[in-house]
């Protein structure tokens, strides 16, 4: 692992900054859904995505890296992540994702306590994840509160895009959150967008009030439609009872999330124009919800037309960001498995850079290697989709990045177990 860091600092050897960068010589992977392309270049600079691709020229004056014998792409988007509000589970102290004792609920704005100090950060940015969209949980009703983009840069300035999206959930959680049962928290959720059509009508004094004024305001951008609604359902019946929204209200930018048994009814979200983002490769009945799980989901919903971006919700091993090259590099293995529907290579790293940045409308902006998206670049030493590579050098919005983390130093401390004048607690 050493001989990936001395690569790093090779390749970062000038001082953090935006500058004009060019990386020759590598398997260049935009990121849009396109194959990997051998030998390309690729060239950022202002902080954005100059050009990529193959015959790609190296402006007069820029720095060249060479990549040959590696891999570029985008960074990873991760579409579901708490990095930046909860620093360690169990600490209630430092979970800022979940809100209880709160009057209000959709009002809840997470990119106000962003911590870029989290440990989580540094961590999941040198696996190679420069993005993430952070969301809020379900807490005094089924509305989460406004989620955030971030980027993962080692500075104090991570959000990108505030108040990006609006969450709710409507499956089994529903139950706990939106007053005990499914019908009851739609009823709720209805009562909320009718309010977000006329706020100076809510009584927001009453005791007996759904919503506050605040939320109702909050929720004025969903039911106009220029703020994405993402709602967290997993069965056919909450999928199509999501779906019906957009009968009532057809302005709003709809986006499932998990969808375990959505490619029961591919076609239907397919019709609609709703994204998704998928629980990965989620294939267990773990819950009610998903009693028809499958890894063919993923593959299914694309091969009927869905946009499919994928997450590590529900993920067993851990909500981990870095987790994400794997489970796409499994869309891609299962597709030799008789009966299995999975994704070609280009799909699959579409669904954690691309796709997640497309569902939420932020596809001119980030996920991408394409002219005059933020200059979020890896290099890595080999297939990012191969669980064995490395990133060894990231650059977000076009500013080099550092390559340690906690676990880094963990490492270096403990690499040689010779015994020092000063007990190992003391070497750090």
């Amino acid at each position: 692992m050493k001989h990936l860091l001395l690569a790093a600092a090779a390749l970062i050897a000038t001082p953090l900054s935006a500058e004009t960068v060019a990386i020759t010589g590598g398997t260049v992977a935009i990121g849009d859904g396109s194959q990997p392309i051998q030998g390309g270049t690729v060239v950022i600079a202002n902080g954005r995505v100059v050009a990529a691709g193959a015959g790609v020229a190296v402006p007069a004056g820029a720095r060249v890296v060479d990549a040959t014998g590696k891999w570029v792409s985008p960074g990873i988007v991760a579409p579901i992540s708490t990095l930046g509000i909860v620093d360690g589970y169990g600490m209630n102290e430092t979970n800022d994702a979940q809100t209880k004792g709160s009057p209000f609920s959709a009002a809840i704005d997470v990119s106000t306590s962003i911590n870029t100090s989290g440990q989580g950060i540094a961590t999941e940015r040198s696996s190679g994840t420069t993005r993430a969209f952070v969301i809020p949980a379900a807490g005094n009703t089924m509305f989460g509160g406004q989620g955030a983009v971030i980027d993962l840069g080692a500075d104090v300035d991570p959000v990108t895009k505030p108040r990006a999206f609006q969450y709710v959930e409507l499956g089994e959680d529903a139950g706990d959150h939106g007053g005990g049962t499914r019908p009851a928290a739609h009823v709720l959720l209805r009562a909320a967008l009718v309010a977000a059509q006329n706020p100076a009508q809510v009584d927001w004094l009453s005791k007996d009030s759904l919503i506050t004024k605040q939320d109702a305001q909050a929720l004025g951008p969903v039911i106009r439609g220029t703020m994405p609604l993402l709602v967290h359902v997993e069965r056919v019946a909450d999928i199509r009872a999501a779906l019906a929204l957009k009968a009532d209200y057809p302005a709003i930018k709809l986006v499932l999330v998990g969808a375990t048994e959505g490619w029961r009814i591919a076609d239907q979200i397919a019709a609609a124009k709703v994204p998704v983002i998928a629980a990965a490769i989620t294939d267990l009945p773990e819950r009610f919800e998903t009693l028809a799980a499958t890894q063919s989901n993923v593959g299914r919903l694309t091969k009927a037309g869905v946009l499919v971006a994928i997450s590590n919700v529900d993920a067993s091993e851990g909500p981990y960001e870095s987790y994400l090259t794997q489970f796409a590099g499994n869309l891609v293995a299962i597709t030799k498995i008789p009966g299995a529907t999975g994704l070609d290579w280009g799909q699959a790293f579409a669904t954690i850079t691309s796709k997640p940045a497309e569902a939420i409308g932020m596809g001119g902006e980030i996920g991408s290697l394409r002219p005059g998206r933020h200059a979020d670049v890896v290099i890595w030493d080999g297939d990012p989709l191969e669980i064995a590579s490395a990133p060894v050098a990231i650059w977000i919005d076009g500013v080099a990045q550092p390559m340690t983390s906690r676990q880094t130093r963990l490492r270096d401390r403990y690499l040689d177990p010779t015994e020092k004048a000063l007990p190992k607690a003391y070497e750090y």
